[in-house]
């Protein structure tokens, strides 16, 4: 399918099945010409991994300043504030959405350690990264860049041990409850102290909990604007005080107000890309914990 952004076109695919590995989502991306002024990243509650194979490498400039080319990974909530943009021309790419959970043992990285800024792939795996860079490129089609891509993913994460039970838990319960879930509670429920949930949690997720229910909760908020939903709406079912509340989350997160936030060329891309699942209504205070 296509996607138009200002004069940049955007192809974009999608895998015909899931991913072997669970917590894992992929899409990929390719646009002939040029992103015009460069494109605003809105943050995400997922480990992002760029793996980039087009004629020219794309360039991502974080709130620092800092320039990345080519293949990189960011934690959760990269791009918070709306000062990193991504520009380049004639640039493809196959983009991984890992959860938190997955993304130690598929990267051989702790997301703890990919707070802030991004980090490129040749750091993080030397030279294997020039060489999927290269394998990507020969691959003729979508499905066969995503299978070769799932194949190595799945390689990386059996060889690694899985996440802590424990935080994959409560992680699970912040994504299932849409970021509405109590902290306090969630530790109650372990038979933890609010300080070692937290200590645990940042380790394995990258974050603290209470940012990672907040994160949660602005992306499903901010996926229901762009879908034309009127925002006291939102702010009422996000369990948002009010619209002034869920006002300085969108500014907090992007750097834009609600109404602007709708015609982000990232979030009509990204709804392409993943297509919005809604989770089940039911009390996700009924799950059983470990």
């Amino acid at each position: 399918m296509s996607e138009r952004d200002g004069s940049a076109v955007w192809d974009v695919a999608r895998p015909r099945r899931p991913s072997t590995v669970a917590g894992v989502d992929m899409a990929g991306f390719r646009v002939p010409g040029s992103l015009v002024g460069g494109l605003r990243v809105v943050p995400h509650p997922a480990v992002t991994l760029v793996l980039d194979f087009g004629a020219n490498r794309a360039t991502v400039e974080d709130a620092a300043g800092r320039r990345h080319r080519g293949s990189l990974v960011a934690g959760p909530g990269f791009g918070s504030g709306g000062g990193v943009r991504a520009w380049g021309e004639h640039v493809a790419c196959v983009q991984v959405r890992l959860s938190p959970l997955v993304a130690g043992p598929v990267l051989g990285a702790s997301p703890a350690d990919l707070a802030g800024c991004p980090v490129s792939l040749d750091d993080l795996w030397g030279g294997r990264a020039a060489r999927i860079r290269e394998r990507l490129g020969e691959l003729p089609t979508w499905e066969q860049r995503f299978a070769f891509t799932d194949a190595l993913l799945a390689r990386r994460c059996a060889a690694r041990a899985p996440a802590d039970p424990a935080v994959a838990w409560a992680w699970d319960r912040i994504v299932a409850g849409r970021g509405l879930v109590r902290v306090d509670r969630l530790a109650a429920e372990l038979g933890w102290s609010r300080k070692r949930l937290w200590s645990r949690f940042h380790a394995h997720i990258g974050i603290p909990p209470k940012s990672a229910a907040k994160l949660v909760r602005f992306d499903h908020a901010v996926h229901r604007l762009v879908a034309g939903v009127g925002a006291a709406r939102v702010a009422a079912d996000g369990g948002y005080c009010d619209q002034s509340h869920l006002h300085r989350d969108v500014m907090e997160f992007t750097g834009t107000t609600p109404v602007a936030v709708q015609g982000e060329p990232f979030l009509t891309v990204d709804d392409r890309a993943w297509p919005v699942q809604l989770p089940p209504t039911a009390d996700v205070l009924t799950t059983d914990r470990p």
